[in-house]
């Protein structure tokens, strides 16, 4: 009687640790997956110096022009300041803002611009692949550009909306692709 009194206990103690764990299986069986949130466009990222991309693309200018892809082509580059001087040399010289850009140029001191768009530091990302590789236009993730007085993220750089964009283009989903996981 004893070893049957003994395996009632435990059974009995495995049915209360099942019941105990029970909510906590279904709320994770049960979950539905998280939803894409609302990206709200942010505010104008303030600049040391003024700068329109829309009166620059209206003259002419391509992104690639100014924002180079060196190898590997992890990043896309800031213009050297040299690359305006080219142009403003004889252009509107009399601005003090073109008068501190030409400064720094003579310096080989370039100005520290403060970045719109910044993905994760865990998340490999290659403008390579994506602009030269693949040949998407810039505006795909950093939308109209060329059309702006003054820059602020516009587009989501969300995993969500990158796995959105893998999806719709046919390109692998795989997590290795983006994030180291060793």
């Amino acid at each position: 009687m004893t070893t049957r009194f003994r395996a009632a206990q435990l059974s009995l103690a495995a049915f209360a640790a099942v019941l105990a764990c029970a909510p906590l299986v279904w709320a994770q069986v049960s979950s539905t997956p998280p939803t894409q949130t609302v990206f709200e466009p942010g505010e104008p990222v303030e600049q040391p110096l003024p700068y329109s991309h829309k009166l620059h693309v209206g003259l002419g200018l391509k992104c690639r022009e100014c924002h180079t892809i060196p190898d590997p082509g992890d990043f896309a580059t800031y213009p050297p300041e040299s690359k305006c001087a080219t142009c403003h040399v004889a252009v509107k010289t009399d601005s003090p803002h073109i008068q501190t850009l030409m400064a720094a140029a003579e310096a080989g001191k370039p100005i520290e611009w403060n970045r719109v768009y910044q993905v994760p530091e865990y998340v490999y990302f290659s403008h390579a692949v994506h602009v030269i590789d693949a040949e998407f236009e810039c505006a795909e993730c950093h939308g109209d550009v060329g059309s702006r007085e003054v820059l602020f993220q516009e587009k989501p750089i969300s995993m969500y909306s990158c796995m959105g964009c893998h999806t719709r283009h046919d390109a692998p989903n795989d997590c290795e692709l983006c994030h180291d996981t060793h």
